[in-house]
């Protein structure tokens, strides 16, 4: 039993910081964001809840400047305030927003803001729980390869999470009539948006799929569909 004790308090530390971070990622969240309130925006995401036969769809305004989108494990979906301002500067159109609400509605419907922090905390608890884990069997390097497998899987559930969501978004968009040709401009724009050459990239782009990859899985979608673009 005193053998097992150190792992045991590993797994209950990495449990402990899961739900912290969660519930700091909610407070945070309820902190700084208050609802959208744009009539061009609105009549889309009413349009986006006919097509998906809901009432409405909870959009919110998150106070911070980093260019990006989040879907909470509540099923809120958050705008950033500095994407709002691109829109609102003519850099994005209102339907290439709209693209971004339906991507983030993907993750929801499909369970991957559930099944992931939108932080890193979660990761990091994996990584305690993993090095703890392999550092029994492999003294030296067990931490080394938990943060290896570690960024390997997240990297790879992210870019898996990414496609399913931008299949949902193309489904969502075309049933709506916005179309997905604001969901594949926006992708182009994405380098661009994220500021000077050399700056820290987006937030969303982080573990996500190439562009042309995500573009090209799009049209793949569209010819499997019979939509004409």
């Amino acid at each position: 039993m005193l053998k097992l004790a150190p792992l045991l308090i590993a797994v209950l530390y990495g449990l402990a910081m899961y739900r912290f971070s969660a519930w700091n990622t909610k407070r945070m969240l309820d902190q700084k964001s208050s609802r959208l309130a744009d009539p061009t925006l609105e009549q889309m995401n009413k349009d986006m809840a006919r097509a998906l036969e809901i009432d409405h769809i909870k959009v919110h305004i998150y106070e911070v400047e980093p260019v990006n989108g989040l879907a909470a494990p509540d099923g809120r979906i958050f705008i950033t305030r500095g994407f709002y301002n691109k829109y609102k500067a003519g850099e994005v159109t209102a339907q290439e927003l709209a693209s971004v609400i339906a991507h983030e509605l993907g993750h929801v419907a499909l369970g991957h803001s559930r099944r992931r922090m939108i932080d890193f905390s979660g990761q990091n608890a994996i990584r305690l729980v993993l090095g703890t884990i392999l550092g029994r069997f492999i003294p030296f390097a067990g931490m080394w390869l938990a943060n290896m497998l570690t960024s390997m899987l997240a990297a790879r559930l992210s870019r898996q999470d990414e496609y399913e969501a931008d299949a949902y978004a193309s489904a969502l968009l075309t049933k709506a009539g916005i179309g997905t040709g604001p969901q594949k401009s926006l992708f182009s724009k994405l380098e661009k948006l994220s500021g000077a050459k050399g700056a820290t990239p987006l937030a969303w782009m982080m573990s996500h799929p190439k562009t042309v990859d995500r573009i090209a899985a799009i049209e793949a979608n569209e010819a499997k569909w019979g939509v004409t673009r």
